[in-house]
Parts: structure tokens; sequence; C-alpha cells
């Protein structure tokens, strides 16, 4: 049975280092930059020490920001910001059980970058850029530069949500920690911090998954929502079968996209000379891999599994396109190496061998959120379907399917309530050619979200999210909102 790759849900993938093929071995691998309380807090579990006392009533002690750990990504510590801005690292304190408040705590690790007019500060801008799974302490820092208009008038926050990175990874003390790490917990988790850091109302910018996790919170808190965007949006409509087959048509049409742009470049596109030539050379390049699987990085060999997740990577950015052709292109000629090193950003493969937790709290959040359990037989008969959307994809998401199947904790609904009605405007901003998730579920979020809060705009564009892409529309219609309240007229479309 192939692998899930990749995970049904998806989260803010970095950028190629410069010059990372030539100088380390073709290997795309990115040091995400991250840190940690020097306390060393957020262990592996919860702890009964603060038992009987109020959360919402702790300090945080926020320091200097060390080098992060294995579950992080590893690396080094972050650099400073234009202007000599140093990153700060704080452990906020959580309720295991949100049921019972004064009980047993876990630990959440925090980063933020002060904003730069404390002056004209409005408050604090949270981020979550998606997974689940992905740690904000490691993944902020590495994107500030994207962000640094918004910290004119914001402090940068962002956190490991429960159960991911450091915030109790649950990796020794899972039986305690799985029952917890749902969306819902995770929702009410930001509001506490909202009010630890001092805020009225919670600012918030959202990436993939974590404009689910926004969508959630904004059903239990409509009035404490301040300004909220998200980007790269999930269809919240959709059962985890929906989703698994959106997804799969998302990373169909990128790879459609990725072949015209390459056909485009003429002589310099050695892979083929038109979308159906590329894309028949590419299923036969995987057909091959699933019995004679290449060499890759050091002793390892590039298999079925890790060429397929090597492309689903590359397809998440158009930044990505050059190195996918030319891993491509090398391991027509017999070397994997490239394809290799871009599975190991998908599957959060360390420098060192190690892994970090992302894939492992990727599955037991999807399991506590999706009520769905799906047998093998449940699979065999969606296969068709599946490959029909997308032959090189299908499979794998097909069988992504059966990842909570006779998983210890039942999951919570077929799909997410975000429903939030006397919330202010949420603005909602979908890419055209996003492979995870596709461009629909914006239109179907705003929508749930209720008449007068959802506001759509569209970015008829490339990769996954928008924000990011740079687009001066986007921009502006962002940062109007976050920065000066501007709401923009829904249905705007840019690029």
């Amino acid at each position: 049975m192939p692998h899930s790759l990749p995970p049904r849900r998806s989260s803010r993938r970095a950028r190629p280092r410069a010059g990372a093929v030539a100088l380390v071995g073709l290997s795309l691998a990115v040091s995400l930059t991250a840190c940690s309380d020097d306390s060393g807090g957020g262990g592996d579990g919860p702890t009964n020490g603060a038992s009987g006392s109020d959360p919402r009533g702790q300090s945080l002690s926020w320091k200097s920001c060390q080098a992060p750990d294995q579950a992080q990504g590893t690396g080094d510590k972050p650099s400073p910001l234009p202007g000599g801005t140093r990153w700060q690292c704080a452990t906020m304190r959580a309720p295991l059980d949100w049921k019972d408040p004064k009980g047993a705590s876990i630990d959440l690790a925090l980063i933020r970058a002060k904003a730069k007019d404390q002056g004209k500060r409005i408050g604090s801008l949270v981020f979550n850029f998606g997974g689940p799974g992905g740690s904000g302490v490691a993944t902020l820092p590495a994107f500030g530069d994207t962000y640094e208009t918004l910290r004119d008038r914001y402090d940068l926050v962002s956190f490991d949500p429960r159960g991911v990175g450091r915030s109790a990874p649950g990796e020794k003390n899972s039986r305690a920690v799985l029952p917890h790490v749902s969306t819902t917990d995770a929702a009410r988790d930001m509001d506490l911090l909202r009010q630890v850091l001092g805020d009225k109302k919670l600012n918030y910018f959202g990436i993939s998954y974590g404009t689910e996790l926004g969508g959630v919170y904004a059903h239990l808190f409509p009035k404490k929502v301040g300004r909220a965007v998200f980007d790269a949006v999930v269809d919240p409509t959709e059962n985890s079968e929906q989703g698994s087959l959106g997804q799969a048509k998302g990373f169909q049409l990128a790879l459609d996209n990725f072949a015209d742009d390459c056909v485009k470049q003429g002589e310099d596109c050695t892979i083929g000379n038109s979308r159906d030539a590329i894309e028949k050379r590419v299923a036969k390049l995987l057909k091959d891999l699933d019995t004679k699987p290449l060499p890759g990085l050091g002793e390892r060999r590039l298999t079925q599994s890790a060429g397929t997740g090597g492309i689903a990577q590359a397809l998440y950015s158009k930044d990505y396109w050059p190195y996918l052709r030319e891993g491509l292109q090398q391991a027509y000629d017999g070397d994997g190496r490239v394809l290799m090193a871009l599975s190991d950003a998908m599957n959060g493969r360390n420098e060192d061998g190690s892994y970090s937790n992302i894939t492992a709290a990727n599955v037991a959040i999807n399991c506590a959120d999706d009520k769905e359990r799906y047998s093998m037989a449940d699979v065999e008969k969606k296969l068709p379907e599946f490959r029909e959307a997308a032959p090189l994809f299908g499979d794998f998401l097909a069988w992504s399917l059966v990842s909570c199947t006779d998983w210890a904790v039942r999951g919570a609904a077929s799909h997410p309530d975000v429903s939030a009605p006397g919330a202010p405007p949420i603005l909602v901003v979908g890419n055209t050619g996003d492979p995870a998730p596709p461009y629909e579920g914006a239109a179907r979020m705003a929508k749930q979200l209720g008449k007068g809060v959802g506001v759509e705009i569209t970015y008829k564009g490339q990769g996954h999210g928008s924000y990011d892409s740079g687009d001066a529309c986007v921009r502006k219609a962002v940062d109007g909102y976050l920065l000066n309240g501007t709401v923009p007229k829904a249905g705007t479309v840019c690029g």
C-alpha cells in the first residue's frame, strides 16, 4: 500500500535556499530557523504543577530565542530582523483538558517580534501557517521579511500548537495528550493567548489549515475576533474523503500548470515538448521507481513514494518549478538526489537524518478532528474516482484516508463549524492555482462564515497562498485591512 503523501491538509512550505542544489549534494532541504524558551519549557506531556490556578492570570517571560529542537526541525536560531529587532520566545501554560481548565496543564511554545512603532501599535497579530503540524515558532522567523510591513503596527506572534514542535508533542505521553489535540482545543488556546498577550481582540493571519483554525476560533468567539485574514483557504464543508479528493484535483491542476510553464521555456524545457508528453514521462518514471529505485542521497534510494512526495513538494510554489525540472531530468538520467531532497522537505527530515514531528502531529490532529474512519475496502472502491481526478496523486491521497483507521481517539465531526454570526469582516483570499487546498474552498469558507463576515478576494496565480506571492494588488488589500481597517470590496480580483 502506498504511503499517504502529501498530508490531507497542508502547511506553508519553505523556499529553496539559494544555491542549495549546487552546494549541498543537490539537496534542497531548507534549515528553518526556530527558537525555544531558555527555561526548556514545552515538554513531552502534561504536568500538574499549576493545578488549581487560572491560566489567564499568568505573565509571559520573553527571552532570547535558541536554536530549534528536533521536533521543530533543527537549524540555527533566528537572525535579527531589519533594523536589528530580535526575536523573543516564551512559554504559555494552557489546560490539558479545556473541560477542566484548572487541572493538569501543558506548555505551549511562543515567538514574537515587537512592532516597529509602539506608539501606533494596534496589538498582536497571531499567525498559524498550517499543517496541521507546522511549527509556528520555526516558520514565522523564516518568513519574517514577508510580513515586515505588518510589523509597522503589530507585534508579530506565532506558536507551536498543542502536539506540535515543542508544545506537548506527546512523544513520550501520547495516551494523555492525544485526546486533546483537536482544532477546537487549539482555538481555545488562541483565545487564552489573546488574553495573556493583553489584547481585547484576536488579530489573526491564518494560512492553509490555519484558515480552518481561524474559522473555528471565529465560531467559538465571534465577539473576540479583531482583524483577520484567511489565505490558501480550507473548504470547511468537506469531510475527509471530499477534502482528499479535492486536494488530488488541486495537485493535478498544479502539475498541469507546471508542465505548461515548462513548455513555454522552449529549449530550456528538456523534460518534454507538451503537457501530455511531460506528464506521461513523469508517470512512467514513478511506475519504474516502484520496482527500480534510483540512487538518492547518501545510501538511500529514491522510491516511488519518495518520488511522488518530492514532486508534490515542488508543486507548492512556483519558486520550486526550476528545481522540479532539474530534478526530473536528473531522475531520467538515473540520479534521484534532487527529488529525494524535495521529498525530505515534505516529510520533515532534518539535515542530521532525524525527523521533526510534523507528520506525526498532522495525523494526530486530523484524527482528532475527522469523524470518518475508512477501511481498506472503502479505499479500494474509491480508487477509480481518485485516479481519474489525478492519475499521479490519486492513489496516494486515496490511501491517506486509512490514516485514522483504528485510531485510539474518536474524531470530533465530519467537518468543522465555522459559522460566525456577529463577527467583524474576515478577509478570505483564494488563489486559483493553489494545489492544497484548491481555490474553490475560499468561496465556501466565506459563505459559511456568514453574510457580512466572509469577504472573498481572488488572486489569479500559482502556488500555495497569495500574500507571499508579492502581488501588489493582494498586498494592498491585505495590508490596507490589517493596518488601517479598510475592508476591500468583496469579489476583488488580483493578478
